[in-house]
């Protein structure tokens, strides 16, 4: 339909814990009425450090079947949303690798008026969760892009408590994201899809 929004899952996970995060977001798009993508980023790090790794060699084979994202994704959808574990308070060099290939997008204006949010995970508490979310949206900003925020308009983000996306602290990988997480990443992907249809419908009108 012609009417429906598109959503675009794009995120970046070395062990799993920000790809089931981004599960739930598939999810929640999809039951806020999205057509959905899914879509890893290209891995750069060398063969010889995900093998000594067995959780990230365990995950890059559970997810050898998830396509790459392409500069098409990002046109494709109306409704972006990416996620990425955090590396020093920003995101992981992975996504930004993607991101820096957006540049003939960008210069043709066709990365603007799309909605874009993000989820992240940290190793430890806090842990750089908002810092890497701002520093995410800061990409949106240029791109001239709506970001969508889950923040508290939800009895549970006051557990939660990050307004500014879906986060988790994992312990090092130990945990996997639990329902408060879950349920702040799917708010977080509900909120977009909800806020491009709206936008969509009001351009269509």
């Amino acid at each position: 339909m012609d009417g429906q929004v598109k959503a675009a899952v794009i995120y970046y996970s070395a062990t799993g814990i920000t790809y089931q995060m981004a599960q739930a977001a598939v999810e929640a798009a999809g039951d806020a009425g999205a057509e959905v993508r899914l879509r890893k980023v290209r891995e750069l790090a060398p063969d010889e450090a995900i093998r000594s790794n067995s959780g990230w060699q365990a995950h890059r084979l559970e997810t050898q079947d998830v396509e790459e994202a392409q500069p098409d994704d990002l046109s494709w959808a109306d409704v972006v949303i990416m996620g990425s574990p955090t590396r020093y308070g920003m995101i992981a060099a992975q996504l930004k690798q993607f991101i820096d290939t957006t540049g003939p997008l960008w210069a043709q204006g066709a990365l603007a008026n799309k909605v874009y949010t993000g989820f992240t995970s940290t190793a430890t508490l806090h842990g750089g969760q908002e810092a890497t979310l701002l520093s995410l949206y800061t990409v949106f900003y240029h791109w001239g892009g709506i970001v969508v925020t889950p923040g508290y308009t939800d009895p549970s983000q006051f557990v939660a408590g990050n307004p500014y996306g879906g986060s988790h602290t994992s312990n090092n990988g130990e945990n996997p994201p639990d329902h408060v997480a879950l349920a702040a990443t799917a708010l977080t992907a509900k909120r977009a899809v909800q806020m491009g249809a709206a936008l969509k419908k009001g351009l269509a009108g």
